[in-house]
């Protein structure tokens, strides 16, 4: 029997806080660190590895956190989510984004379908829709193809598949499996909208609305720029978009598109990119093959989830070592730092992956909890951060946790050669020397140049960003999320945080106001 309970109250939490701390500069230097790194490792999906040797934990740390994976039962939670129970208890629903990319275990019956087959039946009519769209079966009013897809959402409707879609156009183009060029619209700023549909030919282009309850304000006002554009244009709106929805939204039968796809409330937003939100956008843009590798990379990442043995579990793992960072060490905050330019957005999608799972002060039954839960988190690609925040990193006051990503290999497959090494070897080169200085630091008698060292790190490493390694990277950090959610006894999977704002800016839009909104909304001229 599954028991929710608060992480302070769990015996396995209090023997955790009385294992002796790592000095992680110490059992860092020499050869004491080339076995760490030989031996702290993890495998991964689609041949990655998760390495957390640079981490404060030693075998008496690990020790304390197989312990409390075991009591806190994570393995028997996550089958609980996967077999189709509740676990969204603010909203009363299922949580099914896993079920997207395979089935992990009992059948899933929702609504009077089986959900799974009515997921693997939305891909299936994306791939043909997409298909026909390359073939040019299907074209705008003149019979001519389309080459640009533009997908309008805001949240986990453009975070996520916008962060996916650039991680792999670099490898599509490589290896001929580019379609189509994606943009983004998301934000209500008209800037945004304008600067995009001035990039772009829209008589060629198809535009994919994604709103699940159709009535997402952003989203809509966004959709009627866009049909503006087009009639301006001549063009019929009706022959350019699609949406993606629910079976129950204003939009699902509309003659206003082309065609219509459907999710369901079983998935939030920030867990969308392996569902239609994701689907048709890179379905479009890189082909359904390409989508179905991604799919097969998360779901192999799945599986690895399931391991009863946090050794042999990344996602896991790196879930408790960082509620022990955050729990008993007490660093606030934690800095995703890719060394890829393809993953130029996935710290972005990661910020809203976690702070909107994870940034609650009340647990799964709306009781306050006594202890603090998800951290910041922020990001940028190597080397740029390195020339931008790492400063604080390296010698700031605060301890901020590093989560480093890695690829042997880039993706254009062209390089050069200066100073007697390549641009990839001194992309690898850094991040090898940033993980060695943020754990050892170097002493020195000029206080300005002294690093204290002690700072913590992990690094995953794939041979190169592609479909398959990239659907497991997502899949890691979505599992990370929710094992740290069920540790603090949270519910990842709603987001009222988010609501206030928006229920206020109704009232401002509608001139209700009094107090410092009416200030507010005088000075900004609404």
């Amino acid at each position: 029997m599954i028991t929710w309970n608060n992480l302070d109250t769990l015996e396995a939490y209090k023997e955790l806080s009385n294992v002796k701390k790592v000095n992680l500069a110490e059992v860092m230097t020499g050869e004491n660190g080339s076995e760490r790194v030989k031996n702290y490792s993890v495998p991964m999906a689609a041949g990655m590895a998760y390495n957390y040797a640079a981490k404060q934990v030693d075998d008496d740390v690990l020790e304390a956190l197989k312990k409390l994976a075991k009591e806190a039962q994570l393995t028997e939670k996550y089958a609980a989510l996967y077999n189709g129970e509740v676990i969204n208890t603010g909203e009363k629903r299922l949580v099914l984004h896993q079920l997207t990319r395979g089935q992990l275990g009992d059948n899933v019956v929702a609504d009077g379908a089986d959900k799974r087959a009515f997921y693997v039946e939305q891909q299936q009519k994306i791939a043909d829709f997409a298909n026909k769209v390359h073939a040019g079966q299907i074209t705008n009013a003149a019979g001519e193809k389309f080459t640009t897809v533009v997908q309008i959402g805001i949240g986990g409707s453009d975070l996520g598949p916008r962060a996916m879609y650039l991680a792999l156009e670099n490898w599509a183009k490589k290896n001929d499996k580019f379609k189509m060029e994606a943009k983004f619209i998301s934000n209500v700023d008209p800037d945004d909208a304008a600067a995009v549909l001035n990039s772009i030919d829209v008589a060629h282009s198809i535009f994919v609305l994604v709103s699940k309850s159709g009535t997402t304000l952003e989203t809509l006002t966004n959709e009627s720029f866009v049909k503006d554009a087009l009639k301006n244009a001549g063009l019929d709106a009706s022959r350019h978009m699609i949406a993606v929805t629910s079976e129950t939204s204003p939009l699902a039968k509309s003659d206003d598109y082309l065609a219509a796809f459907f999710m369901d409330d079983y998935i939030g937003g920030r867990y969308s990119s392996t569902s239609a939100v994701g689907g048709a956008v890179l379905s479009l843009a890189f082909g359904p093959e390409v989508f179905a590798d991604f799919l097969a990379g998360a779901a192999e990442e799945d599986r690895l989830a399931k391991n009863e043995d946090v050794m042999q579990n990344p996602a896991m793992l790196d879930a408790l070592i960082g509620v022990y960072e955050r729990n008993i060490l007490g660093y606030p905050s934690t800095a995703v730092l890719p060394y890829s330019q393809a993953l130029s957005r996935f710290p972005a999608h990661l910020q809203q992956l976690d702070m909107e799972s994870n940034g609650k002060s009340v647990n799964r039954f709306g009781e306050p909890v006594d202890y603090v839960t998800g951290p910041v988190i922020f990001g940028e690609p190597g080397t740029n951060g390195q020339h931008s925040f790492y400063q604080l990193l390296h010698q700031g006051t605060d301890i901020v946790p590093l989560q480093f990503i890695g690829f042997k290999n880039n993706q254009m497959d062209t390089d050069v050669v200066i100073q007697g090494s390549t641009s990839q070897q001194k992309l690898c080169a850094n991040v090898a020397a940033q993980i060695v200085a943020f754990a050892c630091g170097k002493a020195d008698d000029n206080n300005n140049k002294n690093f204290e060292g002690g700072r913590p790190s992990s690094i995953i490493i794939g041979e190169q960003v592609n479909p398959a390694s990239l659907g497991a990277l997502l899949a890691h950090f979505e599992n990370k999320v929710m094992f740290q959610g069920f540790l603090w006894n949270l519910n990842s999977f709603d987001q009222e945080g988010v609501q206030l704002g928006k229920v206020l800016a109704k009232r401002v839009l509608a001139h209700e106001t009094d107090g410092a909104l009416k200030v507010f909304s005088d000075l900004l001229n609404i």
